[in-house]
């Protein structure tokens, strides 16, 4: 169901029946929230037990098209604080940030943040380009802090967005776990209508999700 958080960002909370085994804050990609996620919500919470909330990046600017979202900036402090009351709305005590693409950059730097106890960035940009950097807040600065989360990354050896000298900085973190998939390109797991989506893989992302989330 559409909620609406304290900033005033829709958001999409589907809870199972039953009370949740974990709560889970979620970062849709740059599409943003729409009925591919609304689905993904709801299964997620069918599937796992889990209660799901997922934000809207682009609050009073759902019809911005594709290509102003990839060249504009990214509010790093608002999405923060939507994924923040997102976990709050979940009402459980224990919280993961969850996102996919850009949402996955934004899951990363969610996890320097006490609020939750796993992160697990979908194909999130491990260097965003310049114009979505946020200096000393960026993926690498901030899961190499001691107090980020445990963080689950699901990457594809195919994706232009996460090359191959990024990944490897990335598994040089400590307390990083990569699900590593050689032939896959960005978005091969969460949309099966993309070219790129790779059902095998995906089966096997989401098998490893569960785990570490469990």
């Amino acid at each position: 169901m559409r909620i609406t958080l304290p900033s005033g960002t829709p958001a999409e909370l589907a809870t199972p029946e039953g009370t949740p085994t974990r709560g889970v804050a979620l970062h849709p990609d740059i599409g943003g929230l729409r009925p591919l996620f609304d689905d993904l919500c709801a299964s997620l919470a069918r599937d796992h037990g889990w209660a799901v909330c997922a934000i809207e990046p682009y609050p009073g600017r759902e019809d911005l098209p594709l290509e102003e979202r990839l060249k504009g900036s990214v509010d790093v402090d608002r999405v923060l604080s939507d994924l923040a009351a997102a976990a709050d709305a979940t009402k459980c005590e224990r919280v993961a940030v969850m996102g996919f693409c850009m949402g996955g950059m934004q899951t990363f730097r969610a996890a320097g943040s006490d609020r939750y106890d796993k992160a697990v960035a979908f194909y999130g940009m491990i260097i965003p380009p310049p114009h979505w950097s946020a200096p000393s807040r960026d993926p690498l600065d901030i899961l190499a802090r001691p107090e980020a989360c445990p963080t689950l990354a699901v990457l594809g050896g195919q994706d232009k967005w996460t090359p191959p000298d990024a990944v490897e900085q990335l598994r040089a973190l400590p307390n990083v776990e990569i699900a590593f998939y050689p032939d896959a390109d960005h978005g091969f797991v969460h949309d099966p209508s993309r070219p790129a989506h790779r059902s095998d893989d995906a089966a096997d992302a989401w098998r490893r999700v569960a785990d570490f989330l469990a």
